[in-house]
């Protein structure tokens, strides 16, 4: 099978990302799985710190493999050329760095001051399915980041950064350069990009319906023929909510 077409030949619609903005990762997942997308959701990673900001962004992607001794020696960051430094440098603005960490937390992919320097540069935010250091500063951050968990030895311990804007595999998910990433408290959603406008426009009126159903729980309609929507008295009621809300 090939693989999914380049980033550059899908052009976003310039609503698309606002709209995910304000989609959960609940219900982009709902929408992925009615289009047979059944392992979309990032295994294993988490915010760090309490900001609720939505994450979304199109990813550019760092993969790493298991360091040793002979490749990874504390010297390799003087090397300008040493990929994890050159995706901090180069991670366009308003871009989600992803970091294939092949879900190995036992050291960090990034730390602080990098991702300082991320925020600094406009990236839109941060997703490892490895650890952070200096964890603490990096939950500080305006820029959301995704990880597996605080992870003092440095990346060089265990992570060797091999290339950057290449399928990688993330938490258990394939992601590739360009793929549109949202995360929110409940973790973070990859949506293969050809997908992202259909996703987005879609996610509007999921949204506004679950806004209304929590609305008729709260006032005591049960749930059979409301959530799914079987009673076609439910969608009637729903687009008169609908046409009130919107004035």
């Amino acid at each position: 099978m090939p693989n999914p077409l380049s980033a550059d030949s899908i052009t976003l619609h310039p609503e698309t990302l606002t709209r995910l903005s304000h989609a959960s990762t609940a219900t982009i997942a709902t929408l992925l799985y009615k289009r047979g997308y059944h392992n979309a959701y990032v295994q294993g990673v988490a915010r760090l710190g309490s900001d609720k900001r939505p994450l979304v962004g199109p990813a550019y992607t760092l993969r790493y493999i298991p360091a040793r001794p002979d490749t990874d020696p504390i010297e390799a960051f003087r090397e300008p050329d040493h990929p994890q430094r050159v995706a901090v440098e180069e991670c366009p603005e308003g871009a989600v760095l992803v970091m294939d960490c092949r879900q190995d937390c036992s050291a960090a992919s990034a730390g602080s001051i990098l991702l300082t320097r991320l925020q600094v540069r406009g990236a839109a935010g941060v997703v490892t399915d490895g650890g952070i250091r200096d964890a603490a500063g990096a939950a500080n951050l305006d820029m959301p980041v995704f990880a597996a968990k605080p992870s003092a030895p440095t990346n060089l311990t265990k992570h060797h950064a091999v290339d950057i804007g290449m399928p990688v595999g993330c938490g258990g998910v394939a992601v590739y350069p360009g793929d549109i990433v949202v995360g929110d408290g409940d973790g973070v959603m990859v949506i293969p990009r050809h997908l992202a406008d259909e996703v987005a426009v879609e996610s509007v009126d999921m949204e506004l319906f679950e806004d209304f159903v929590l609305g008729e729980v709260n006032r005591g309609v049960p749930i059979k023929g409301l959530y799914p929507p079987t009673d076609p008295d439910t969608l009637l009621r729903f687009d008169n909510w609908r046409t009130r809300k919107r004035g």
